[in-house]
């Protein structure tokens, strides 16, 4: 097992002559307080529990600071993976994300920063735990790098016991386990049910709620045309099969009950028909529409990933699962350059980051005055007076006057130099 020290005593008390070793962390982990999303040191990561804080934090970001990539749990692994290559190799120096930064991520970041520290948790809402912040602001700083983490925003400072239980890692050991049955019967769907919902004896395990093949598994069996056609232990093995089919969608359980049941239905008769399987993919494979459309469409087509990787659900199955790969790859794709166009302003990162490296900017002027610095358009140029791009944001038109300031100092040098050497017949007053 590879996990926290708050794991111990239940490994030992499970697993006889189990043995352990520790691997202290090699740099510090420091508190530095409140800090305000306009003055977020670079290389930080600011963390939200909700899409819509997400989103909001990052477009603020993209306003003062030039842009951020974004980290979801919604996001495919393909756009998970563009967007924090995308931070890790400099063209932005901010991270949004949900908790899922706190998820085998490890990145270059100096500093997290917690814009709340309640979330619904899928039952209610609640206050983080210590643990559950620690796993989050152990980002910040890896190996011999030390990190900071703190609060922005409407969060609450940290109190000094919770700041303390994350700076020395200390925290309460874990005293119950969720478990389940694995030892299933399927003689009919009632004793399926049953063996899924049977109480341990240990005293360190408990029970875990439904999850959500249990519920597809009590939806789909109280349904009549569903009971009818369940006879056999086979009929409940693959009944039970298509339940865990996960609901990538997040639908109600009434819509992911009626997908379920079509795909029961096919199975009963051999395989998933392939113009069936097609028409879904098809109605999936487009990559037009916002954020939050390309997001509901890779939810769906990991549904028929998974779908296609079951074994003799679909005839040829090498193809379907390239085709339902290729689908996803397109759209995560696609995801990624929605996101990168919403939340990154190339032109104040790309000038942004010439500043701060203090390296000379390049200016140049076309025959109609256009100014571009660096590739990117800035504003006119009439005579030796410069004119803005006038559609900058105020936030965005700082950093372009000082980008213009510094790379149009050359040009002025030779204008003037041009209007004082040049003939009185050139001169028009």
């Amino acid at each position: 097992f590879l996990g926290a020290d708050t794991m111990r005593p239940a490994i030992a008390a499970l697993v006889p002559g189990v043995q352990f070793l520790a691997r202290p962390r090699l740099s510090e982990l420091t508190y530095s307080g409140s800090k305000k999303i306009s003055r977020m040191p670079e290389r930080s990561a600011i963390v939200g529990f909700s899409v819509e804080n997400v989103y909001a934090i990052a477009e603020l970001i993209r306003r003062t600071k030039g842009g951020c990539a974004v980290v979801m749990g919604a996001l495919s692994p393909r756009t998970r993976n563009a967007q924090v290559e995308m931070y890790q190799n400099g063209d932005v120096d901010y991270l949004v994300a949900t908790d899922a930064i706190g998820m085998g991520l490890n990145l270059d970041i100096k500093h997290i920063a917690f814009s709340s520290t309640v979330k619904f948790d899928g039952r209610r809402m609640r206050a983080l735990y210590p643990q559950e912040l620690a796993q989050i602001a152990g980002r910040a700083g890896r190996h011999l790098t030390s990190g900071t983490f703190g609060v922005t925003g409407e969060a609450r400072p940290l109190n000094d016991e919770t700041v303390d239980a994350i700076e020395q890692h200390r925290f309460q050991p874990v005293r119950k386990l969720s478990w389940r049955n694995e030892m299933l019967e399927f003689g009919t769907v009632p004793r399926l049910i049953a063996s899924l919902e049977r109480h341990t004896e240990n005293d360190w395990l408990s029970r875990a709620r439904d999850a959500d093949d249990v519920t597809a598994l009590k939806n789909l069996s109280a349904l009549p045309e569903i009971s009818d056609r369940v006879r056999t232990p086979q009929d409940v093995r693959l009944l039970w099969d298509v339940c865990r089919i996960p609901d990538f969608r997040g639908a109600s359980s009434t819509e992911h009950a009626n997908l379920l049941q079509n795909i029961f239905d096919h199975l009963r008769k051999g395989q998933i028909p392939a113009d069936w399987f097609a028409l879904q993919i098809k109605f999936i494979d487009r990559t037009e529409g916002d954020i939050d459309t390309l997001s509901k469409r890779l939810a769906y087509i990991r549904t028929w990933t998974y779908v296609a990787q079951r074994k003799n659900w679909v005839a040829d199955e090498f193809h379907w699962r390239q085709e339902t790969r290729a689908v996803e790859d397109r759209l995560s794709d696609a995801l990624h350059a929605r996101l990168t166009q919403r939340f990154v302003d190339r032109r104040t990162s790309v000038l942004l980051r010439r500043l701060k490296q203090k390296e000379s900017l390049v200016a140049e002027v076309n025959d109609k005055g256009e100014v571009t610095v660096e590739g990117e358009f800035v504003g006119k140029l009439e005579g030796f007076r410069f004119r803005q791009d006038a559609t900058a944001t105020a936030d965005e038109a700082r950093t372009l006057r000082m980008a213009a300031v510094q790379a149009l100092k050359p040009e002025f040098h030779l204008r003037s130099d041009k209007f004082y050497n040049a003939p009185d017949t050139e001169l028009d007053f």
